[in-house]
């Protein structure tokens, strides 16, 4: 180990404190040290951090170079009428001819949620138990069966998942113990993401204790420097042509969605982006448009609010497309950006606190951002593909992400817990279902869009209006106290072959449809 030469290259950008307490490691830990910081490409590092910092410093609003995203490019559940059935149909041929797999953005610790472990282990408390690992593997399983059901094709979907130095192991040895919720175990793929060191304002590298540098994963954008040739050469063998990419933390998602893949297949897209509307002008997404002719995320803080309000004559938002982390890649666009745009992605800045070693020694834990962490989001890939779609789905039925803990408003394990039942709840009434109380009265249906304040909903703290005086607001904001059902995603993938196991039936709460809840029931009837 020379040290020595060591510290002058680091010199060279102003990083040699790296090694201000190499003389109080023993050799075991020096010999940690070095390998960090020469397996680390500190060069690199320093020129990510004035590019992002820079970036950062000269942010500006982008109103008047942006235009929604073009009709020809957009559908709909709700506007797209009869062709969604033709969608989804092309959807399943391409699941059922194993073309399709789903790539899993698990990466993220679980901090803001309270917990040690991925968040894909998290149960929120549903009947099942089950956690989103659990939840999104027999969606999985089900939609393999959907497929061959209505195609006559024996398709299998690969689950390639994307952890991080901190989530890899617990990950990994999480799914064995299951047995990998009933799906072959080669067709799951793990790959790790890299960690990029975190910075403090000044442009030093921070260390975490005398012997280890601080890191952190470099963001969902990582994904495409991640990928490398071992895990697209997986997909080339395995013949995939379309990738679903989406984020762990969305309870609702739905894997490899048919539609959505049929949707983006048929407009001959190389890139796509599932989207919800805006609940409200200022709502804090970020938003999928085009800015000088090139599509991409904007957040909501690079517009002003009279960009924010614009609206079209029907009265929805000229800028309404909300980001959910949900996207359709071909393999072919998806190789072009790993093996030739991926340098050109950009580092997006994250203030934090980050613990660190003081200047005595001592590890401090600060109470407020002292440092940033650099990351690339999967999303700015958008601006390389030539043919780009939207898809809108309803935020009720797609999207309720799990980020903070209970103690938070709102993204928490209660809000995720009560829309997965409110979604049930309404499978269950659109299959012919119905749910009665204990003196056999039936129970309202939950509404499955915005409505004006009644007995079911909670007002909550601030409430916005759209322009008719009318709330808006999510289906976190609906109380689901009165119905506790869930559907096993092995009975249904989205609400689909209910009608003969609820129909003209009266069901009690709480409800736990599962295919042995099913069989039990059908022996009785024998």
């Amino acid at each position: 180990m020379d040290f020595e030469s060591l510290r002058k290259k680091l010199a060279e950008h102003n990083q040699e404190h790296l090694l201000d307490f190499v003389n109080d490691l023993d050799e075991k830990s020096k010999q940690v040290l070095y390998n960090d910081i020469t397996n680390t490409n500190i060069a690199e590092v320093v020129r990510f951090f004035n590019a992002a910092t820079a970036s950062m410093d000269t942010q500006t609003k982008v109103d008047d170079k942006m235009e929604p995203i073009p009709t020809e490019m957009f559908g709909s559940v709700t506007r797209s009428g009869k062709i969604l059935k033709q969608w989804e149909k092309t959807g399943l041929e391409a699941v059922g001819k194993s073309k399709v797999c789903v790539l899993l953005l698990a990466g993220g610790q679980g901090t803001r949620l309270g917990v040690n472990y991925p968040k894909g282990m998290y149960n929120v408390g549903l009947p099942s138990g089950k956690p989103l690992y659990h939840l999104q593997a027999e969606r999985i399983l089900r939609l393999q069966r959907y497929s061959k059901e209505e195609t006559g094709l024996s398709g299998t979907i690969p689950w390639y998942i994307m952890t991080s130095e901190h989530t890899q192991e617990p990950t990994e040895e999480y799914f064995a113990s299951r047995n990998f919720f009933g799906l072959q175990k080669e067709d799951i793929v793990f790959f790790e993401q890299n960690m990029l060191p975190c910075m403090s304002f000044d442009g030093k590298i921070i260390m975490s204790n005398k012997g280890k540098i601080a890191r952190a994963p470099d963001g969902n954008g990582g994904l495409y420097r991640a990928l490398g040739e071992k895990v697209l050469g997986d997909m080339e063998r395995r013949g995939i042509q379309y990738i679903h990419v989406y984020c762990v933390d969305n309870i609702l998602v739905k894997m490899a969605d048919p539609t959505f893949i049929g949707f983006c297949i048929s407009k001959g897209a190389n890139c796509g982006a599932k989207v919800v509307e805006k609940s409200y002008p200022t709502e804090p997404v970020g938003v999928v448009c085009r800015v000088d002719g090139k599509y991409q995320v904007v957040e909501y803080s690079e517009i002003t609010l009279r960009t924010a309000e614009k609206r079209n004559e029907d009265g929805r938002l000229v800028f309404s497309a909300g980001n959910i982390c949900n996207h359709f890649f071909t393999f072919d666009f998806l190789k072009e950006v790993v093996n030739e745009n991926e340098p050109f992605l950009k580092h997006h800045v994250a203030k934090k606190k980050i613990p660190y070693v003081n200047e005595q020694g001592n590890i401090i834990t600060p109470e407020k951002p002292n440092g940033i962490k650099m990351e690339k989001f999967v999303f700015d890939v958008f601006e390389f593909s030539n043919n780009f779609v939207v898809f809108e789905v309803l935020r009720e039925d797609e999207f309720s992400p799990l980020k903070n803990s209970d103690k938070a408003e709102k993204d928490n394990p209660t809000t995720a817990k009560h829309a997965l039942m409110s979604l049930h709840h309404r499978w269950v009434l659109n299959a012919g279902g119905s749910f009665v109380d204990k003196n056999d009265s039936l129970i309202p249906a939950i509404p499955s869009k915005r409505l004006k304040l009644d007995t079911t909903i909670r007002k909550p703290k601030t409430m916005a209006s759209d322009k008719n005086g009318n709330d808006r607001r999510s289906a976190n904001d609906v109380d689901h106290s009165l119905v506790i059902c869930e559907v096993s995603p092995l009975v249904s993938y989205a609400g689909e072959g209910l009608e003969e196991v609820v129909s003209n039936k009266r069901f009690q709460s709480p409800l736990l449809l599962t295919e042995k809840y099913i069989k039990d029931k059908e022996m009785q009837i024998k």
